[in-house]
């Protein structure tokens, strides 16, 4: 957390508007860009009929595309605990990444020359240190750094070759100590060790960008308990803002209410695939112990540790089933034998007969006949699971956790976090978009009515 004055962050704070988080942590807004355009359902998966289209101009376009952004940003800050502004990088060897080569490098061959001059010219970098890291909010603060750092006198002081410039970084350099958070602490220590005038403003630049970053998370922590309060609030009025500009943006909605991708549920998409991937490695998981388990029987029953064990070696044999280069036939013969490889020497250690080669043969068969999902055990572990989720939407109401079905034991922690996210998730998209929902659904069921009459 930032060092910065309470009277300042309360000042920063009243800045901060709820319709105004765009402007805090500006620097994130490409990166929920490429996400919803990335998790975007193509249009040509699905042709509602829809009403005839209304022609807008490129400014209507723009300010739409604004609004749902910022609200998609919104949302990614309320629902996602772990959302964290990062630094932007240019993709390797890209037209972006060698223009921002070359004007980092004009920069800093302007300024090395302005640093190598007789007499020094120190203005350019003395004012692009700790009043670039400033926010638009603290003028005060902004203030009492141009007072402390009086550029026309700096630039007399080094005319007259009277001016001890490390004095002056020594004072931003303390700066920068009082403003960055506890994780820069060691960054500043290093600034203090370097000497030389041109390499110590490098450092400086670098040690702010890091903090300005850092600025800017915290801005998003210190805006989640207040996005919470208002956020479903602030989201229906974005997305009424949109459907204004946008009138046939809730026709695919309609569409897929009478079918039974949602285009509501447009920022929550990649968040549900996640979400769905995840179950599907905790339901083969599931289904290979259970699978063991009741092969092996009693001889293993209780045994401490071994299910963790087993559990682990099934997890990272299948952390990339879900990429493009997973081979299932190879990867559960994998895991067939290193299962059987565990269970031969947990027998052996607790004084159990091995396993004969026909047993041994016939449990390996069964875990690799798991990776179809027409496996009579995954299906009644696929069932058991959506059954659990839903039984969990349903309590959440009455705060009661529903009873675990069988054989999701040894997945119940994940499949708890998971529920409690869909909750999360399912909960605050209902109270957002019920309003939508109610009305279109009202008109299908009034549709419906005049068909039978």
């Amino acid at each position: 957390m930032p060092k910065e004055s309470n009277e300042s962050s309360k000042e920063d704070q009243n800045k901060i508007d709820k319709d105004g988080i765009e402007d805090t942590v500006e620097t994130s807004e490409e990166m929920i860009r490429k996400r919803i355009r990335r998790n975007t359902p193509s249009p040509h998966r699905l042709t509602p009929q829809s009403s005839p289209p209304r022609f807008v101009s490129v400014e209507e376009l723009m300010e739409t595309a604004k609004g749902f952004t910022n609200m998609a940003l919104a949302h990614e800050i309320v629902m996602n605990s772990a959302f964290q502004v990062k630094p932007y990088e240019p993709e390797e060897g890209s037209l972006e990444k060698r223009v921002k080569e070359i004007m980092h490098k004009a920069f800093w061959d302007c300024l090395e020359s302005q640093l190598n001059e007789d007499p020094p010219s120190y203005g350019h970098a003395v004012t692009l240190t700790l009043l670039s890291f400033l926010l638009p909010g603290q003028s005060r603060l902004r203030g009492q750094i141009e007072e402390a750092l009086d550029l026309s006198l700096i630039q007399q002081e080094a005319e007259n070759r009277a001016l001890d410039i490390s004095k002056v970084a020594q004072f931003i350099i303390d700066m920068m100590g009082t403003f960055c958070a506890p994780c820069r602490d060691d960054d500043i220590k290093q600034l203090r060790k370097i000497t030389d005038i041109v390499p110590l403003f490098k450092s400086i630049f670098a040690v702010l960008d890091k903090m300005k970053i850092d600025m800017a998370n915290f801005a998003v922590s210190s805006l989640r308990p207040h996005l919470l309060q208002q956020s479903v609030e602030y989201e229906r009025k974005k997305f009424q803002d949109f459907l204004d500009k946008q009138p046939n943006a809730l026709d695919f909605t309609k569409k897929w209410l009478q079918d039974t991708a949602d285009y509501t549920l447009l920022m929550d998409q990649g968040r549900f695939l996640e979400m769905q991937q995840e179950l599907e490695q905790l339901a083969l998981v599931a289904s290979v112990l259970l699978i063991v388990y009741n092969s092996a029987g009693a001889a293993i029953s209780g045994l401490p540790g071994l299910m963790e064990r087993l559990k682990k070696t099934i997890k990272i044999l299948l952390a990339e089933m879900h990429t493009p280069s997973f081979k299932a036939d190879e990867t559960f013969a994998a895991v067939a034998e290193k299962l059987c490889v565990e269970l031969r020497g947990c027998l052996s250690q607790h004084g159990f007969s091995p396993f004969s080669s026909d047993r041994e043969n016939t449990l390996k068969g069964q875990i690799v006949a798991a990776k179809s999902a027409d496996n009579p055990i995954r299906k009644v572990i696929d069932s058991r699971i959506q059954t659990y989720l839903l039984g969990f939407l349903e309590s959440s109401a009455h705060w009661s956790a529903p009873a675990l079905p069988g054989g999701l034991i040894p997945i119940s922690k994940e499949l708890e976090e998971i529920a409690v996210k869909l909750g999360r998730l399912v909960t605050f998209n209902k109270l957002v978009y019920s309003p939508f929902y109610h009305k279109i659904l009202q008109d299908i069921l009034k549709q419906g009515e005049s068909l039978d009459v």
